[in-house]
């Protein structure tokens, strides 16, 4: 799918709903980061002056007839209730999104480096908590695939503290990591090219996991 063209229109049909309601615009995950497959869903970003019911009634009546409407998601907000969001997850909201319209930079006056780091315990705290899970009830792969996604996004925030650089790009980001941020890293990318697991790769790749997750989260503590 060529995204600028679907952006063009998708821009067109919001526009034509909200209009000089829109405050921002913009596209996050895969199709942001220019790493798209046939499969990615299309993360959509979408700020009005403020969102009611009605308002989200009406977005996804403009959303219904739209190319691959099953892969459209995305975040939805008033103005106000962005400006006000917590800290840690505007750090990564405001850096893994690309501006269509309008600009999030307001949002870097709310981010401190206390909050990026608050943004690395509570992913590894999170990561830990479902991992244990997975490993005692679950034994999912997907779930376990879904959590090394998630811990990548962590390691973006870990290489901007250590480095001072935000790296959309698995690829690029594995270069700013250490040794052991970064084999977490390889995991991550080894297990998503899986289609199974054996018993013993799940406790293995979970174990990795585990460990990883509890000294971030020691090394990140208040």
């Amino acid at each position: 799918m060529e995204i600028k063209e679907w952006m063009e229109n998708y821009k067109a049909a919001v526009t034509k709903q909200f209009g000089s309601r829109i405050w921002f615009m913009g596209i996050q995950g895969s199709y942001g980061r220019g790493e798209a497959m046939p499969d990615s869903d299309i993360d959509v970003v979408l700020i009005l002056d403020q969102v009611t019911g009605e308002d989200l009634a009406a977005y996804r009546a403009v959303l219904e007839p739209l190319p691959q409407r099953d892969k459209i998601c995305g975040f939805v907000s008033g103005k106000n209730e962005l400006l006000a969001w917590e800290p840690s997850d505007l750090f990564q909201f405001f850096y893994d999104t690309t501006p269509i319209m309008g600009s999030l930079d307001v949002l870097l006056e709310r981010i401190t480096r206390q909050d990026i780091e608050r943004a690395v315990r509570l992913g590894a705290c999170n990561v830990y908590h479902m991992c244990v899970h997975n490993l005692v009830h679950e034994q999912s792969m997907e779930i376990l695939q879904s959590l090394y996604k998630s811990v990548a996004f962590t390691l973006q925030a870990v290489a901007f503290l250590e480095k001072g650089i935000y790296e959309k790009k698995k690829s690029a980001l594995a270069d700013l990591l250490s040794p052991n941020d970064r084999r977490v890293l390889d995991a991550g990318m080894s297990l998503k090219a899986k289609d199974s697991l054996l018993d013993n790769e799940l406790t293995e790749f979970s174990s990795l996991l585990l460990d990883w997750a509890s000294k971030k989260m020691e090394e990140y503590q208040d």
